[in-house]
């Protein structure tokens, strides 16, 4: 349906007059006229009658009248869901129990006054054409691994460094340690399953392996973070590695153990990528919120692949 047409009925039918409705749509009374005759005729009924005093609606123009309304404010809603600044910021954040959700949920308590979309995409590839597309905003990403490189429209600024831990059981050798090294954990089996061989994590991890001597299982199917807490609790000798932000409850009895690393402390980059040519004004204030300094490791001896910096 024209909407142009059913604005200029619906001007009409306000002003009595189609002079008046002319004037108020700045265009000419002939165009009134020509808008109105052809709503008629694609819906098959006089909308007007025409009087000394004006125009008078028909049984049928009072009868459409109130829906005309509504679809003027439906074509409000649609143009306000797309306008910059009226519609959510969309923001991937890989899972909702990792660290870019748990930094993303720190902004929104900063800046409550911001409207969030958040999505979960699969890898960088899907993420960059969800950008690309105007699918989503935003992403947080590990998007410096071996071999990457964004397309020249998509920016990139380092968002956070999130610190890896050391997850045992209660019997594990380690279990009560308040920190260890890297070196301190060469020689002991390290299970994580869920690392997908091309995946940013996996690239991450097997250079942590490489830099430290250390052994990381991806052997066995990933059943979730549950069965793998059930494994690492029931074990003397499994451990996993487990980022600081990342969201894990566990029964009681299982009595889990997350052991610093330290000496150096390995930490997981995290990067956030957005269209350059995205005008969302809340884009700048999600970008000075990682600025701020409240995400900063620099006062403790990191380690991060070199590929990373």
């Amino acid at each position: 349906m024209d909407l142009d047409a059913v604005r200029t009925f619906v001007a009409v039918a306000d002003a009595g007059r189609f002079q008046d409705a002319a004037a108020e749509l700045s265009v000419t009374q002939q165009a009134v006229s020509k808008r109105v005759a052809a709503l008629e005729k694609a819906l098959g009924v006089r909308l007007f009658t025409r009087t000394a005093r004006g125009a008078e609606l028909t049984i049928d123009g009072q009868a459409f009248l109130p829906h005309a309304h509504e679809l003027l404010r439906a074509e409000e809603r649609a143009v306000a869901s797309v306008r910059p600044g009226r519609r959510a910021l969309r923001v991937d954040v890989i899972g909702r129990r990792l660290g870019p959700a748990d930094v993303l949920r720190d902004f929104h308590r900063a800046h409550p006054e911001t409207e969030l979309d958040v999505v979960t995409l699969p890898d960088v590839d899907t993420a960059v054409e969800a950008i690309r597309s105007g699918a989503i905003d935003a992403s947080f990403r590990a998007v410096t691994m071996p071999g990457r490189r964004l397309p020249d429209d998509i920016g990139a600024v380092r968002a956070f460094d999130e610190a890896i831990q050391l997850l045992t059981g209660p019997s594990h050798p380690l279990a009560t340690a308040r920190a260890v090294t890297p070196a301190d954990i060469a020689g002991h089996r390290i299970w994580m399953p869920g690392l997908v061989p091309g995946s940013e994590s996996t690239a991450y991890y097997d250079a942590l392996a490489a830099a430290f001597g250390l052994t990381i299982e991806i052997t066995g199917p990933d059943f979730g973070a549950e069965p793998l807490l059930d494994a690492i609790a029931d074990s003397r000798s499994l451990a996993t590695f487990v980022a600081d932000r990342v969201r894990l409850v566990w029964p009681a009895d299982h009595g889990l153990r997350r052991i610093a690393l330290r000496d150096p402390e390995p930490v997981y980059r995290h990067s956030l990528l957005w269209h350059r040519d995205n005008p969302h004004p809340a884009l700048p204030a999600l970008r000075a919120h990682l600025r701020s300094g409240r995400f900063d490791h620099s006062d403790a001896e990191t380690w991060t692949p070199a590929w990373a910096h």
